[in-house]
């Protein structure tokens, strides 16, 4: 019996991952400009990270970790998600005493749920996400939701909707749990066993249930903005401010509370509008934590991100037929005729190689005209020929396969030739 990929994972084959290979170096690209440095962190981390950060109640610690116990006893998992190992590393690194501030930080990684498999959605999926620690500036959330938004716009995605809200500091989002917790009590009989959960340890996260989404006392819910305390509802509206400065349109939801504990304050989401995309339309989320830092044993350090799954961008991307620009050429393809010829061409590869060309030959024993073949499917710019003949005379045929146009040229100048294009 064959062995097969384990559900819900991918191979990423050429031709396709020519298109990641793209968005990851727009992506860095981006981030340089924002002047955000790439950080990289193991994939499984101690378990408690997870439990202590994203939440004991959130459907990714109760039902989509792939946890394990290690040879020595240990309790460790897979991330499912980024923002808590960076966070982890910023602490134990003591980042917050560098003298740039904040600090700035990138990832890309895969990261592990177990949930059912469909359209863009993997049990390994790849997350590209941005980390601002150290500021409790509404200037660096809009800085945040800007670099999300410009990567989507330069790779050539136009429907977007970019959905925000405010969750409050502390003392606005307990006020808020109390109304919450009068307004779905006396009916929470009527709501799935999670909800009836929730309701106890985070009825905030009753408003983010997929199967009660459309109960009517959903709709009739106490909207954050309601609770909102002057210093929480004077941070809010500065964010709007700077967004509308930037001229980013937005659409506030204050239904939109993101599904991990950590959040709060700034809360948003960016979705696809493309036509037949799917029923599950984020594409990116994010917010601020003011105190996870503190929650992993570190210092007290406001901090913001998001993080957006490259699988998702791609089906985006295909809902609105966008093609991602992958095309690649070889500067020289090497078609010998002979022994020694074929002998000779071994180490001329290399040469080319070395020089910064890059370079083919063929390994098939083809004729010469399936060589010539061979070197159309790679793409490539000139074929260079050397048969006995050319070779006792130190010279070798090069021919460019755009025009057509062929000459003889010296061995010996083969890679300042090819340089010269």
């Amino acid at each position: 019996m064959s062995i097969q990929i384990p559900r819900g994972t991918q191979d990423i084959l050429p031709g396709e991952v020519e298109k990641w290979q793209f968005i990851e170096k727009k992506a860095k690209d981006i981030c340089r400009r924002y002047l955000y440095k790439e950080i990289r962190t193991p994939i499984f981390e101690h378990t408690e990270l997870f439990q202590r950060s994203v939440g004991d109640t959130t459907d990714i610690v109760q039902k989509e970790m792939y946890t394990f116990e290690d040879r020595g006893g240990r309790s460790l998992t897979l991330r499912p998600e980024g923002t808590a190992a960076v966070v982890r590393s910023y602490a134990e690194n003591k980042m917050y005493g560098q003298a740039v501030q904040p600090v700035k930080l990138y990832y890309f990684g895969p990261m592990f749920r177990y949930e059912r498999p469909q359209a863009g959605r993997f049990r390994q999926f790849v997350q590209f996400g941005v980390e601002a620690i150290g500021s409790d500036d509404p200037a660096i959330d809009a800085e945040v939701i800007s670099l999300a938004m410009e990567l989507y716009r330069e790779v050539g995605l136009k429907k977007l909707r970019l959905v925000i809200n405010s969750l409050g500091d502390s003392s606005s989002r307990k006020a808020h749990r109390d109304a919450l917790v009068a307004h779905f009590q006396p009916r929470i009989g009527e709501f799935c066993s999670d909800c009836q959960q929730r309701l106890e340890t985070n009825p905030l996260r009753i408003l983010d249930c997929k199967r009660d989404r459309d109960h009517e006392l959903m709709k009739s819910a106490p909207s954050i903005l309601d609770y909102l305390n002057e210093e929480s509802r004077h941070y809010f509206e500065t964010v709007k401010k700077h967004l509308s400065d930037m001229n980013i349109e937005f659409v506030v939801d204050s239904t939109l509370v993101r599904g991990l504990d950590y959040y709060n304050h700034t809360a948003f989401e960016i979705m696809s509008e493309a036509e037949g995309f799917g029923a599950i339309t984020t594409l990116c989320g994010g917010g601020r934590y003011n105190g996870l830092v503190q929650d992993v044993g570190g210092p007290d350090q406001p901090g913001i991100g998001f993080a957006l799954s490259i699988e998702r961008l791609l089906s985006a991307l295909d809902a609105e037929g966008v093609a991602l620009p992958h095309e690649t050429t070889v500067d020289c393809y090497i078609i010998a005729l002979g022994d020694s010829a074929m002998e000779y061409t071994v180490p001329l590869l290399q040469e080319l190689r070395r020089a910064g060309l890059s370079a083919e030959k063929d390994y098939m024993g083809r004729k010469m005209k399936a060589q010539f073949k061979a070197a159309e499917r790679v793409n490539a710019k000139y074929v260079l020929i050397i048969g006995e003949e050319e070779l006792e005379k130190g010279t070798a045929v090069i021919k460019n396969l755009q025009t057509g146009e062929q000459e003889n040229v010296s061995l010996d100048n083969i890679v300042e030739i090819l340089n010269r294009g």
